[in-house]
């Protein structure tokens, strides 16, 4: 019987995400942990006995086969680059770049080489989410009208380089693409800065996708109270995640009408049955790099990859270009990458 030799895995970065990172790569099946990049050094006790050096080009002389960047967005370019030159195939924490030509710039760079590249957009890998999309795609909910999603809570000292936008807007950028599988072609946003940061810290926007599915936004560092929610309503009803517990309810439209005046007055819509799914709640980060060390196998693995990464990307711009002109902007497939390309 032939044995497969593990796939070397490198990091970079070892922050707040970066110790998850490691925490995960130390315990991967299939995977040897072999260094980690990060010129602070192990300050956290998170290395999980992985060697520690100070550059890229150390990590790849150590002979890894791919790395995790986990290091500020402004430097993932930079480092992508370096591994994609190297050879090394790569998955980029979200987002995938600080700008839109960086993005592009990325995709070239490993597509024209043949490499698996992937970005950590957590949320797809989220029980709830995933299992929000196969209902979908089953079509349980008919024709879809509106998506909302919520992102709140307090300010995260972690982040220095981006707002709001870049760092938690991508999130549900890119679920609303993952779930509902369409484009965005329009968005409409506002934002404020009331932290005194030169980034934003609230934004408000407003979509439309490519089947003329509604889309809002809301996203803040304000919040004292942490919410994650995605709602997606249609024509038998509304689904709607949690995706910090990963639940997945159902609330259906009746086909009884409801008899008691008040009520039907107060209700609206006749209320149906509710459905709360019982789901399988494995780690959304132990699930991304399962599928990514998969990829990188060359096994089928439902990753984001970079393409789909650099539209979210996009859509990120566009939004505060929205806020900047206080105009909607438009998002025209044929001229900017397919979401799922």
């Amino acid at each position: 019987m032939t044995t497969v030799s593990p796939l070397r895995a490198g990091l970079i970065g070892l922050g707040s995400m970066g110790r998850h990172h490691a925490r995960v790569l130390a315990g991967l099946e299939g995977v040897d942990f072999v260094g980690i990049v990060d010129p602070m050094g192990d300050k956290y006790g998170a290395s999980q006995g992985a060697p520690i050096v100070n550059t890229v080009d150390e990590l790849i002389d150590l002979g890894v086969d791919y790395a995790v960047v986990a290091c500020p967005t402004g430097l993932h370019e930079e480092v992508g680059l370096q591994l994609a030159g190297a050879g090394v195939c790569a998955l980029v924490e979200k987002p995938v770049a600080d700008t839109v030509e960086g993005a592009r710039r990325l995709v070239e760079a490993f597509e024209s080489r043949g490499l698996v590249a992937g970005v950590g957009h957590i949320e797809r890998c989220n029980p709830a989410l995933r299992s929000l999309r196969a209902r979908l795609e089953a079509g349980e909910l008919g024709d879809v009208y509106q998506v909302v999603t919520r992102r709140q809570g307090p300010f995260p000292h972690r982040i220095a380089d981006v707002g709001v936008v870049k760092d938690l807007a991508t999130h549900d950028i890119d679920l609303t693409g993952f779930v509902t599988g369409h484009e965005y072609v329009s968005i409409a946003a506002h934002t404020v800065h009331k932290s005194g940061r030169e980034h934003e810290d609230m934004v408000s926007a407003v979509g439309r996708l490519d089947d003329g599915t509604m889309v809002n936004h809301l996203v803040n560092w304000l919040s004292p109270f942490k919410e994650r929610f995605t709602s997606v309503t249609g024509e038998r009803g509304c689904f709607i995640a949690d995706t910090l517990t990963a639940d997945l309810t159902f609330h259906s439209n009746a086909a009884v009408a409801t008899e008691w005046e008040v009520l039907q007055a107060f209700r609206g819509v006749s209320e149906g049955d509710m459905i709360r799914y019982a789901i399988q709640k494995r780690e959304p980060l132990l699930v991304e790099h399962e599928l990514f060390r998969d990829a990188v196998l060359g096994k089928p693995a439902d990753i984001c990859t970079l393409r789909q990464g650099m539209r979210t990307v996009e859509v990120a711009a566009a939004v505060l270009e929205s806020a900047r002109d206080s105009r909607s902007v438009s998002l025209q497939s044929e001229d900017l990458a397919i979401h799922g390309a």
